[in-house]
């Protein structure tokens, strides 16, 4: 089996057959929603990288479905009068993250509940998952996301999606502190730069779990259905 460990390929040929089980997995799939990927200048919260990944999302998720694996799309959806952020404590990145990329005009609009900006623009398909209250950077806080998982049995995460250094990072974190087996694909994850999409990754496969590309992970999971 083709992993990466500190952003190398290696070959390993054993011990993490219990990461590797189609009919416990489920892959997450994070904010890919027009809040981040949307081109408009008044994209509340861009993620002009994450863009490339919409059509090869989509693919993969079809290969997913064929396999009979299950997918949860998960996405940030604050309430519309700003109790759970604005008119509150805000999220940090709202102070910081313009420090990197300067002012951005729609930050208040993100992921309103309601707004145009919670629109998932990767396929969503009957049998697919939803978890729409994701309010800060884990796909586990505050949602019923750990409910859901452990009511299907699952006991691994395949996280796609964005951002790498943001998002996909902390849903990692989360996901191995509640004790999920981790496998994050590093094709189809996008960071803030390559930088920090690369040092992301390279601390899952230090502590968290798997990096693998997504091909490579269908071959294992093709094999087990032979």
């Amino acid at each position: 089996m083709r992993t990466f460990v500190y952003e190398k390929p290696r070959d390993i040929a054993g011990g993490f057959e219990d990461y590797l089980d189609p009919a416990t997995t489920a892959v997450i799939s994070i904010d890919m929603h027009r809040g981040h990927l949307d081109p408009d200048p008044q994209c509340p919260c861009p993620a002009p990288r994450a863009r490339d990944l919409i059509a090869p999302l989509d693919t993969f998720h079809d290969q997913v479905r064929a396999l009979g694996v299950r997918i949860v799309h998960v996405k940030s959806v604050l309430r519309a009068g700003g109790e759970d952020d604005t008119r509150g404590i805000p999220a940090a990145w709202r102070r910081t993250f313009p420090l990197h990329i300067g002012e951005i005009p729609g930050a208040p609009e993100h992921a309103l509940e309601g707004s145009v900006w919670t629109e998932l623009m990767t396929r969503v398909e009957p049998g697919d998952m939803l978890v729409a209250n994701k309010r800060r950077l884990s796909a586990f806080y505050p949602t019923d996301l750990d409910f859901l998982l452990r009511n299907q049995r699952i006991t691994t995460v395949v996280l796609d999606g964005g951002f790498t250094d943001c998002c996909v990072l902390n849903t990692a974190f989360d996901a191995n502190n509640h004790n999920y087996r981790v496998i994050v694909l590093r094709d189809l994850v996008r960071g803030t730069d390559e930088t920090l999409e690369a040092a992301a990754l390279s601390m899952v496969s230090l502590h968290l779990g798997l990096v693998m590309e997504s091909q490579d992970l269908l071959a294992e999971w093709r094999k087990s259905a032979k």
